[in-house]
């Protein structure tokens, strides 16, 4: 059995994916053939049975590959400050420092004090609870850390190997 990294495969599911999605526009071309009345129905080098063959194939190796890559992201550690994360919750991990970051951001952006508007003689201001600059710094330490953790992931996923035929796709 041939073996590739966990990276590669990362690539080859949108390569299935995409494939797939190729066979169902084919079958689609080949399901109908607009025929003359009468004449005789020509004949096609694909029927709509081997594109669907195909797509079965296709199909069987991508839940495959998906299995393997789930095994390997529980399977398989990374350190990050000092704690062993299996791939799959550091890939969590990353996703929520992004969306943390991405928080901080919109109230880093935020003005201490704002003049809002003046009714009659009382003038409101929104003022901030927080100081903008301590969550501008916070932002971009999540994103550091976000980035960080990406990069072990990409790391460890060049060095895992799974047990798949990927010659036909590649």
């Amino acid at each position: 059995m041939n073996k590739i990294t966990q990276a590669e495969a990362v690539k080859l599911k949108s390569v299935l994916a995409k494939r797939i999605h190729e066979l169902e526009e084919e079958m689609d071309r080949v399901a109908f053939v607009q025929v003359e009345a009468g004449k005789k129905m020509p004949v096609q080098k694909r029927t709509i049975q081997d594109v669907e063959k195909d797509i079965e194939a296709v199909r069987t190796d991508y839940r495959l590959l998906d299995t393997l890559m789930y095994r390997a992201n529980i399977d398989y550690t990374i350190l990050f400050e000092n704690k062993k994360l299996p791939i799959v919750e550091a890939i969590e991990l990353a996703t929520q420092l992004r969306a943390k970051a991405r928080k901080y951001k919109e109230f880093a952006a935020a003005e201490q004090e704002e003049y809002l508007y003046s009714y009659e003689s009382i003038q409101l201001m929104k003022i901030a609870t927080y100081d903008p600059e301590e969550y501008r710094v916070k932002s971009m330490e999540c994103e550091r850390q976000a980035n960080r953790l990406s990069n072990l992931i990409n790391s460890k996923n060049y060095q895992i190997e799974l047990d798949f035929e990927a010659d036909k796709y590649f």
